[in-house]
C-alpha cells in the first residue's frame, strides 16, 4: 500500500506516540521512512543572527532525527534522516514530492495547541498542498490502535470524496478492516429560504445515494460496510461519528489548491484534523 513514508519531526513533547504509529504503519507496509527536520531559517529572529545560529539549528535537527530514529530501530524499520533549511510547510511539501514518497505522517496540535514547528497552520498547509496522502494524528500520551479495524469514510459523492473513498477501500482491503460510510447534510447552509425544505430533501437524497454507492463498492470487494446520513456541522458530526462507531482512523478528501464548494471543503478537512481523536488520512484527487 505504501512504499516510502515521510515523517517530519521537531522534537516536540509526546511526539514519540505519532512516531511509534508511523513505525507500526511502516512495519506493516514494509515501507522505508525518511525522518525530516526543517530548520526554520525564515524567521527574522534567526536570519539576522547569521550563520552561527543557522548552524546551531541544523545541529539541533541532526540530534532530533537521530533520537527519532531509535523508535524505528526498535521496530526493525529501514529509515534515513534528512535536515533541510527553509519554511517548514513548503519544505515538507517539496520533500514529499522530490523524495518520491507516497505518504506523509504528521503530528498535529489538536484542540489545545502546542507551540513549535507543528502548529496547526503548518500541518494544515501540508494537508492542503501535498500531492500525496497525509496522515495526521494528535500528540498524546496514549498510543493509537494499529492495524486499523474500522475506518470512517465521509463522502458527498464528489470527485474529491471519491478519490478518498478509493484509497480508503484499498486500505481497508489490505488490513481486513470494516468501513463506516458517512454523509453529512449541513442544514445551516440552507438559511430561511422558502425553498429550504425542497432543497433539504434533495440534499438528503444525494447523501443517501453517495453512501449507498460507497457501500456497494465496499461489499463488491468483500469489505463489511455500514452507512449513515446525519445532519449538522460536518466537522463536528465526523468527529462525533468516529467515536460512536469506535473508528481507528478517518479517511477523507481535501480540496487542495483549487477548491470545491460542496461538503468536503478544505476547511472541513482542516477542522476535522484539529478536532478528531483518531488519525485522519487526507487524500487529494490525482
Amino acid at each position: 500500500m505504501y512504499d516510502s513514508v515521510l515523517l517530519p519531526v521537531d522534537g516536540s513533547d509526546h511526539a514519540e506516540i505519532v512516531q511509534r504509529h508511523a513505525a507500526e504503519l511502516a512495519q506493516w507496509a514494509d515501507a522505508t521512512v525518511e525522518l525530516l527536520y526543517v530548520a526554520d531559517t525564515t524567521r527574522d529572529s534567526v536570519t539576522v543572527l547569521g550563520d552561527d545560529v543557522i548552524d546551531a539549528l541544523v545541529r539541533y535537527g541532526e540530534e532530533v532525527v537521530t533520537e527519532a530514529g531509535e523508535t524505528f530501530d526498535s521496530h526493525g524499520v529501514d529509515y534515513e534522516t534528512v535536515v533541510v533549511q527553509g519554511r517548514p510547510a513548503d519544505a515538507i511539501v517539496e520533500q514529499a514530492t522530490e523524495g518520491g514518497h507516497d505518504l506523509v505522517v504528521m503530528p498535529t496540535h489538536g484542540r489545545t495547541g502546542v507551540s513549535r514547528l507543528f502548529l496547526g497552520s503548518v500541518t494544515e498547509s501540508v494537508v492542503r498542498d501535498a500531492d500525496v496522502p497525509v496522515l495526521t494524528a494528535r500528540n498524546r500520551d496514549e498510543r493509537y490502535d494499529f492495524p486499523y479495524e474500522r475506518l470512517l469514510v465521509p463522502t458527498d459523492g464528489s470527485e474529491t470524496a471519491n478519490a478518498a473513498v478509493d484509497h480508503a477501500l484499498g486500505l481497508a482491503e489490505s488490513m481486513d478492516a470494516d468501513v463506516d460510510v458517512l454523509s453529512v447534510v449541513n442544514e445551516a447552509s440552507l438559511g430561511l429560504d422558502t425553498r429550504s425544505t425542497v432543497i433539504l430533501d434533495e440534499l438528503e437524497a444525494q447523501a443517501t445515494e453517495a453512501v449507498d454507492d460507497v457501500v456497494e463498492q465496499a461489499e463488491s470487494r468483500g469489505i463489511e460496510a455500514a452507512s449513515h446520513v446525519a445532519h449538522g456541522s460536518p466537522p463536528d458530526v465526523i468527529s462525533d461519528r468516529a467515536g460512536e462507531v469506535d473508528a481507528d482512523a478517518i479517511v477523507m478528501g481535501t480540496t487542495g489548491r483549487s477548491g470545491l464548494d460542496r461538503v468536503l471543503l478544505g476547511s472541513v478537512t482542516e477542522r476535522t484534523v484539529r478536532s478528531a481523536d483518531v488519525p485522519v488520512l487526507s487524500v487529494r484527487p490525482e
